[in-house]
């Protein structure tokens, strides 16, 4: 089944809520960067929270990067998403497999480790915004939820969940994003904090069946809300060897004399779905003079 994400609103305008079901993006994630289970759970986590947040980015040229620059094991994890939440995606080390911990869980935290999230909106004008607060948990939904209260002072509530099958495939994955609007009314902020525990385990409610429509409920139960979009998101990687080729004829031509004085060929590889291209001299000056 294709990845989804819902969105909607209280109709008192209170708050709006972000509902993913990230299963296939995850898995094309996998079938792709061939990740161990600890880095599946930390990439697919990293994924569904960087499609929800770019869900919310307002035109179609926008993108969002959202980046755990983490001294753990994993190495650092990054996504980036457009504006409909589709997403794409890597961990620096996809091998990454520690221990779990006690409860048999998968340690996201400790291959994370400590260090900066950085949240970056290319919203179209000369600079893109850099938000930057430091790494809480490791475990991405608590970052998350702290980055939006210490960066942009939004209260906000983030569950994130990946179920790893025995064969390293993703069995469920998804996740929920909640945030206050001004003027939010207090009795509507005591039921969401009533609601928040039934969301603890978002990947075994979508294992168990549950769609984002009844994940959403469970989130608002109590509360009348309005669903204004719901719709299929995916792992879309925008590479190509044409954006390839115009990123190398930026580089300085010493850079790349030095290149071919070693080689015939100049060969580069897509850290995001692993594609490889190869190029010649001939290649980038072609390109160089017809730009």
């Amino acid at each position: 089944m294709a990845s989804e994400i819902l969105r909607a609103m209280t109709s008192d305008g209170s708050a709006r809520i972000i509902v993913i079901n990230s299963t296939d993006i995850v898995n094309t994630a996998i079938g792709m960067h061939h990740t161990a289970s600890t880095a599946t759970a930390a990439l697919g986590r990293v994924l569904s929270a960087a499609s929800m947040m770019g869900s919310l980015l307002k035109e179609k040229e926008n993108s969002l990067t959202l980046n755990f620059r983490g001294d753990g094991p994993l190495g650092g994890v990054l996504a980036v998403s457009d504006y409909m939440g589709n997403v794409r995606g890597y961990a620096v080390n996809p091998a990454c497999d520690i221990p779990r911990k006690a409860n048999g869980k998968l340690d996201v935290g400790a291959a994370v480790g400590k260090g900066g999230l950085y949240v970056i909106r290319d919203e179209g004008g000369k600079e893109p915004y850099v938000g930057v607060t430091n790494i809480i948990t490791g475990e991405i939904a608590e970052d998350i939820t702290a980055y939006y209260a210490e960066s942009e002072q939004i209260p906000s509530l983030c569950s994130l969940g990946v179920l790893v099958s025995p064969d390293g495939t993703c069995r469920a994955a998804g996740g929920v994003l909640v945030q206050l609007l001004p003027f939010a009314d207090e009795n509507v902020i005591t039921i969401l904090e009533q609601n928040a525990p039934g969301l603890s385990n978002i990947s075994r409610l979508i294992d168990g069946g549950a769609t984002v429509e009844e994940i959403a409920k469970i989130a608002l139960a109590g509360i009348e809300f309005d669903v204004f979009d719901h719709y299929e998101v995916e792992y879309k990687c925008t590479c190509s060897r044409q954006r390839t080729l115009d990123a190398l004829i930026t580089l300085p031509e010493g850079d790349l004399a030095e290149i071919f004085e070693k080689e015939n060929f100049m060969h580069t590889e897509c850290h995001f779905c692993d594609a490889k291209y190869c190029f010649t001299k001939e290649d980038i000056e072609n390109h160089r003079k017809n730009s």
